[in-house]
């Protein structure tokens, strides 16, 4: 039976599924490469922004605040120095007298004969002594007898200055010129000896003392300029004369004190007082309270920028505060400090600054986080 021959639909699938075949196999081999393709670029990771404010340092004069007390530049509890009856009263309580007047008189009883008696004994000493002298240079008495005779003149010499100064003591001066501000004595009050019978002041000038913290003491330096508030609102100024070497052990604070002048003798001493010390002026700059960090070993810190814009945590001194600022010491001329989103970066990050909106046209937009607690938080 003779062979029929293929129609000429099959000859046509049969080319191409040939030519189909080759195209996929000469395609496979074009795309064939002998090193791998590159890899894709990866992509940059977002840098945390955060707003900055540039700010310069000014110079602040901080001062700080005591309470203390006013006292009299010169004041001396007047004491007896003789046992006595009071004689009289030649100064009545709150005159001012002068240095060296008469205060008090205390009955003087036998004294003035007791010192005529020792002086008469003094006299004779002396003449026995002058004749014992020349009775020595030709050889006529004692060594020992002439020794006695030195010793009784010593004692007579120095009973006439006890009695002498007893008797001064019966009529107390005043040790320096002053207001004699009170007497306790009445004429025919017995005194004994070492008990207080008045007070002398001198209040022409007035001492204001007080105590400051150890932690302000290391800025004080004598003749500080001071203000002295009194509580009808009224003020002294003077300068600041004291400051002692050893803090109090008990409250750790050092005595200071400071001299000013009361023309007008006002009634102060005692009376308590608001001192103001101006301290040195020193560079400072102005933050928000609510900028400050603490750090881990209990620091105040504020978080700024350097010129490659990494974080900086730099410790501060806390000079002056209020509820609106806080003035702060501590931080180099110019700063660029971080016043939104430094509670979300660390010391050394690297971060893209945005200038506040004091400046819109350059600071563009930027996400503001919520205020939480770690924007106060190192």
């Amino acid at each position: 039976m003779p062979s029929r021959s293929p129609s000429r639909s099959v000859l046509m699938a049969i080319a191409l599924v040939v030519i189909l075949t080759l195209w996929l196999a000469f395609g496979d081999l074009a795309s064939f490469r002998d090193t791998p393709p590159e890899a894709a670029p990866t992509p940059k990771t977002a840098l945390t922004r955060v707003e900055i404010m540039e700010r310069d340092a000014s110079d602040f004069s901080p001062y700080l605040l005591i309470q203390g007390q006013l006292n009299a530049e010169s004041e001396v509890a007047l004491r007896a120095r003789q046992s006595g009856q009071v004689a009289g009263l030649p100064v009545s309580q709150g005159r001012r007298v002068s240095q060296g007047d008469v205060l008090l008189e205390i009955d003087q009883q036998a004294l003035p004969a007791r010192l005529n008696q020792a002086q008469s004994e003094l006299t004779l000493a002396q003449a026995e002594l002058d004749g014992a002298e020349r009775l020595r240079q030709r050889s006529m008495i004692s060594d020992t007898e002439y020794l006695r005779l030195q010793s009784q003149l010593s004692r007579a010499r120095a009973e006439v200055a006890t009695l002498r100064r007893e008797l001064d003591d019966t009529r107390p001066q005043a040790p320096f010129a002053g207001r004699l501000d009170r007497l306790d004595v009445e004429l025919g009050d017995e005194l004994q000896a070492g008990e207080t019978w008045g007070l002398l002041i001198e209040d022409n000038r007035l001492i204001a003392k007080g105590w400051v913290p150890q932690r302000q003491a290391l800025d004080l330096d004598i003749g500080l300029p001071a203000t002295v508030r009194l509580l009808d609102g009224s003020e002294l100024n003077g300068t600041l004369n004291y400051v002692s070497r050893r803090a109090d052990e008990a409250t750790r604070s050092f005595a200071i004190e400071v001299i000013l002048d009361n023309p007008e003798q006002r009634r102060l001493a005692g009376a308590s007082a608001t001192i103001e010390l101006a301290l040195p002026t020193k560079p400072v700059h102005r933050v928000s309270p609510g900028l400050l960090h603490l750090t881990a070993d209990g620091r105040l810190a504020l978080k700024h920028l350097d010129t490659q814009n990494r974080v900086i945590l730099d410790p501060v001194e806390l000079v002056s505060s209020d509820a609106d600022q806080a003035r702060v010491a501590g931080l180099p001329e110019h700063i660029r400090l971080i016043t939104l989103g430094a509670g979300f970066v660390a010391p050394g990050e690297q971060v893209e600054p945005v200038l506040a909106a004091s400046n819109p046209d350059t600071a563009g937009p930027v996400n503001r986080p919520q205020a939480t607690n770690a924007d106060a938080a190192p």
